[in-house]
């Protein structure tokens, strides 16, 4: 990993935040650490960092208000986060996957995982050969700038919605299982539970039916999503 690739710590717990800067650091990764909320965004809007380590109970604005601000920036919607949370609910996980989270785990974690976590994230937010535009009723990506539109207008999307959107636009109408997008748009050596499948489904509609378009994403019953 390169020295210039930025974390953005954003922790208040004074033991935690040593322990992740030290292992980030020794992992090769720049940190930048933040306490609070609003500090955290000021930080973002400074300097776009190239993934956020967010806990959910923060001074000033939560963890998951800072993910829905994140992703309603024009500039920095499709940064990467990993929510890193004492809060264990089923419920919790569910929230901070549909505001925005891509990834979420909870304390006490393992400083490998999360590293491994981080790259796998990384890998997968990186520019993709092949196609270089895909199009699919009205809606085009451009997989080398990263960016989306349909009818011409922009979709913000996460870079876990955008891995989705991709394998659909590769082949409309295909039928995927969710395990067959667990492979397709996760990380292999990451396990991911199936549900959070679902929820990543529900962002990406949510962003494409902006506008009152048409949803163009099918749920194929006991099958998948098409």
């Amino acid at each position: 990993m390169t020295t210039n690739t930025l974390v953005l710590i954003v922790e208040d717990d004074p033991s935690l935040v040593e322990l992740l800067s030290y292992n980030l650091q020794s992992a090769g990764f720049d940190t930048q650490v933040e306490t609070d909320g609003e500090g955290a965004i000021a930080a973002i809007e400074n300097r776009t960092p190239d993934i956020i380590i967010l806990d959910w109970m923060i001074p000033n604005l939560s963890g998951i208000d800072v993910c829905r601000r994140v992703r309603a920036m024009p500039e920095n919607h499709d940064v990467p986060i990993i929510m890193l949370t004492a809060r264990s609910e089923e419920t919790d996980k569910i929230l901070g996957l549909e505001v925005g989270a891509d990834d979420y785990m909870v304390k006490p974690f393992s400083p490998k995982e999360l590293i491994a976590r981080i790259h796998a994230i990384l890998r997968r937010s990186r520019p993709e050969t092949g196609q270089k535009r895909l199009e699919y009723a009205g809606i085009v990506m451009d997989t080398i700038a990263h960016r989306v539109t349909r009818d011409g207008e922009p979709v913000h999307l996460g870079p876990t919605e955008y891995r989705l959107l991709r394998v659909f636009l590769e082949k409309p109408g295909r039928v995927y299982s969710r395990d067959n997008l667990l492979d397709r748009a996760w990380d292999a050596n990451i396990h991911v539970e199936p549900r959070t499948v679902d929820v990543h489904i529900r962002r990406l509609r949510k962003a494409l039916n902006e506008g009152g378009h048409p949803d163009i994403i099918r749920t194929v019953r006991s099958a998948g999503y098409a």
